[in-house]
């Protein structure tokens, strides 16, 4: 089973998180902030990875080490869990739209770094979460996790939409990158025979 269980303890937040890649889009979510949660789940939802996840943060400050450490959590737990990423389809991508919103999304489980943040949001707030933490919670995942990732805004003014339609599309394509391409189910995807 392709699994991880991720526990991870700082001054400023106390963070468990299992994954199952396999699973059936089954979540439970308490990150202490609403907003996350709903990301969340959505994320777990249209990826098919089951995720279960306690944080407990330094909230009265702001969400930033809250949404920035749990990026950093799930990337490790995608790591972990792929492991050698023998048999995976590696790449994955989508467009999604959200109402107006539209966005595009492409992963390559590389090994490698790299985030390309090509988005407009609107407004500074969500409630009481700052949009301006998205990115951050994409650059701490690809960071741990060592994939590419490439989110772009084709279309969007609702903020709430902009952000749902990221996370909705990276999930879609993070689920084509890690399915398991059965006529090659022995092979690690790369010329370089490890990734």
């Amino acid at each position: 089973m392709r699994t991880a269980q991720i526990e991870r303890t700082t001054k400023e937040t106390d963070i468990f998180l299992q994954i199952d890649l396999d699973g059936k889009g089954v979540s439970d979510i308490d990150s202490g902030c609403g907003f996350l949660d709903h990301m969340l789940t959505l994320f777990s939802r249209h990826g098919r990875f089951d995720i279960a996840l306690k944080c407990k943060g330094d909230t009265f400050v702001d969400y930033h080490h809250t949404c920035e450490d749990i990026g950093i959590c799930l990337g490790e737990a995608f790591k972990e869990a792929l492991a050698d990423k023998k048999g995976i389809e590696r790449y994955g991508s989508e467009i999604l739209p959200m109402d107006e919103s539209l966005i595009l999304t492409a992963v390559d489980f590389s090994g490698r770094a790299y985030l390309n943040y090509d988005v407009t949001i609107p407004a500074y707030k969500v409630g009481d979460f700052d949009t301006e933490l998205v990115e951050e919670f994409w650059y701490a995942f690809v960071r741990s996790a060592g994939c590419n990732l490439h989110i772009k805004q084709l279309e969007g003014k609702n903020t709430h939409h902009i952000i749902e339609a990221i996370f909705k599309s990276c999930a879609r394509s993070f689920k084509k990158a890690v399915s398991i391409d059965t006529a090659f189910s022995d092979e690690i995807p790369s010329t370089k025979g490890v990734i």
